[in-house]
This record gives C-alpha cells, structure tokens and sequence, in this order.
C-alpha cells in the first residue's frame, strides 16, 4: 500500500517495508536520496516502534525479510543495544528504526527534505 511522490524499483526496499509492516512498525518513509547529491547511500528506510521491544522486533523484522526475499543481510547494524534508534545499513539502502520519542528529536525527514518521498500505510 503505497501513497507517495516516488515511483521505485528496488526490490530490497519492498522487502524492509514488508518487514517493517509485519510488525506494524509506524509512518514508514522511504527517501530516494539518488538525485540529492553527496549522499551516503542511494536510499533512506525510515519508521518508529512505541516501544524498545518492538523497535528490536521491526529490527529483527526487516533482516529475515531483507534475507529471505531478496538474499541481503545489512552490513552493519547500530544502536541494538538501546533500541533508541537502530540504523541498518545494506550499503544502497540504510533503515532507521527509531523509538517514538527519539524520532522527532532527528527529524530525518525534515533534514532530507529534498529527497523523493514515499510514505506507507501502516497494515494491521
């Protein structure tokens, strides 16, 4: 369920939202970063759970999804220790997994405003 500006073909991005929906992470974002120049990756995976446990769970979540679907595993994983803001990063794609109250705080959205956005319906 897509509503957006961006049209995209990435089948890993598919995979974490499906991964972030199945455990019905929360205003899920996906920035394309390709036309935003000295960027780090070519996209953004953005969304928050409402508790520590279920930002591990999206975490968790995302990685079998990203691993079954499409054979990725993410380089490297930050933040899993607090569950505050966990980063995963597939080196073309970096997933910020955030807790509520941390998400405001770094306003990525807002910092990469001149990103394509897509934004998802969150599935019960």
């Amino acid at each position: 369920m897509k509503n957006g500006q961006v049209a995209h073909s990435n089948p890993l991005v598919d995979a974490i939202v499906e991964g972030i929906q199945e455990v019905k992470g929360k205003s899920i974002v996906h920035l394309d970063l390709r036309d935003v120049p000295n960027t780090v990756c070519d996209h953004f995976v953005i969304c928050h759970g409402d508790s520590a446990t279920q930002v591990e769970s999206i975490a968790r979540s995302v990685q079998e999804y990203a691993r079954t679907n499409v054979g990725e595993k993410p380089w490297h994983t930050e933040g899993e220790r607090n569950a505050e803001w966990i980063l995963m990063d597939f080196v073309d794609v970096v997933v910020h997994i955030f807790h509520r109250e941390k998400r405001p705080y770094y306003a990525l959205e807002e910092l990469w405003g001149d990103a394509a956005r897509m934004t998802y319906e969150n599935v019960a």
